[in-house]
């Protein structure tokens, strides 16, 4: 289980920011501890608006002027400069900056929601309070779309390869994954730039509560973390061997949720030749939802045949992130190898998702850590 798989996917950088804070040192550290440095109260992605009574998870002392400098930020949400900042971590990480015959090879898909509900929900809002309705500002209105953190990264660094948002609830980073590594194992690009990203603010705050969908004491965070992806040989911090994605309608009841998960495991095993026993760590995401981390156990005890690696809950932390979460996770699976568990793990880690919807979603990663 030493050598690459062919059709592994290498992962060379990533970019995270989360309620733990900047980088996976931070994040491997909340992970670790259990819980997060105490933040500013969310007065960057609040703004003073009333809430619902959530424990609520902001980055912390969020400033995208930190990342992306003063220039042009004024009409963008929360959303894309989130998206934007983990995506410039990304690229600061790499040994050289993307070179000018590079970036028609290089490309950007993150995994989104709506895009940002705030700004959504406020434009249409104006339509109705202002005078007119066309006296709306049109500057605002790229901001609602769910591609607009994509494009923006796109557009800072002139990547004018594969650009791509996937819309897919709980899994939409997942689903980002499987469709970047399908583009570069097809030759479609030789570089993208890979995540999810996941707004906090009152507008979904509100959603959150009224939708009855957290267990009591749930906390609802936010954050961006974003992968380099390169195809072809080369160091890495680890590879992405296969990613599956799934859905089972709710209505079939929850075991057909699970059993769907349950392939969705076997599948990436089979693929990358790795046995249920090779699996050191699993970075789990049903955390949040009413009785889904039962249904993901289930599937991993079948699809791992009594096999029991060590589990790691990111959203117990970070709160629920939804869309993001499943880079959140991947981003914690990288974290915990770089600073602390390679060599201790077995170098094979899996990322699981499950949506309220019935939707579900399994990624097959190897470290690439020398001690591993």
């Amino acid at each position: 289980m030493n050598g690459s798989v062919p059709t592994a996917v290498r992962i060379t950088g990533y970019g995270v920011l989360s309620a733990a804070g900047v980088g996976g040192k931070a994040l491997h550290e909340a992970v670790r501890s259990g819980s997060v440095p105490p933040a500013d109260g969310g007065a960057g992605a609040l703004a003073g608006e009333s809430v619902p009574p959530l424990r609520l998870l902001p980055v912390p002392d969020y400033d995208p002027q930190e990342f992306l400098g003063r220039k042009r930020l004024s009409s963008l949400s929360r959303t894309t400069t989130l998206g934007m900042s983990a995506a410039e971590l990304a690229l600061d990480g790499l040994p050289e900056p993307v070179g000018e015959a590079e970036r028609p090879h290089t490309g950007v898909v993150l995994g989104t929601s709506t895009g940002s509900a705030r700004a959504f929900s406020e434009f249409f809002r104006d339509t109705y309070e202002q005078e007119r309705p066309y006296l709306v500002s049109p500057a605002l209105f790229p901001g609602l779309l769910l591609n607009h953190s994509a494009s923006q990264v796109a557009m800072r660094h002139s990547l004018t390869g594969v650009n791509a948002s996937l819309a897919g609830g709980q899994v939409s980073s997942l689903s980002a994954l499987r469709y970047a590594r399908t583009m570069l194992v097809n030759g479609r690009a030789t570089r993208l730039l890979t995540g999810g990203v996941e707004e906090l603010s009152a507008q979904s705050a509100w959603a959150w509560q009224r939708s009855g969908a957290l267990p009591d004491g749930a906390a609802v965070g936010e954050g961006s973390a974003v992968f380099v992806l390169e195809s072809g040989t080369g160091a890495a911090l680890a590879e992405l061997v296969a990613c599956e994605v799934a859905f089972s309608p709710v209505a079939d009841g929850p075991l057909a949720v699970a059993s769907a998960l349950t392939r969705c495991v076997e599948d990436a095993l089979r693929a990358g030749g790795v046995s249920a026993r090779d699996i050191g760590v699993v970075s789990a995401g049903a955390s949040g939802g009413r009785g889904w981390q039962a249904v993901e156990t289930r599937a991993l005890r079948t699809a791992l045949a009594g096999h029991r690696p060590d589990v790691v809950r990111v959203q117990d932390v970070l709160g629920e992130t939804y869309s993001a979460s499943g880079a959140l996770q991947l981003a914690a699976l990288l974290a915990r190898w770089e600073n602390e568990q390679a060599g201790k793990d077995a170098a094979w880690g899996l990322v699981t998702s499950v949506g309220n919807d019935g939707s579900v979603a399994a990624a097959l990663v190897r470290c690439c850590s020398p001690a591993a």
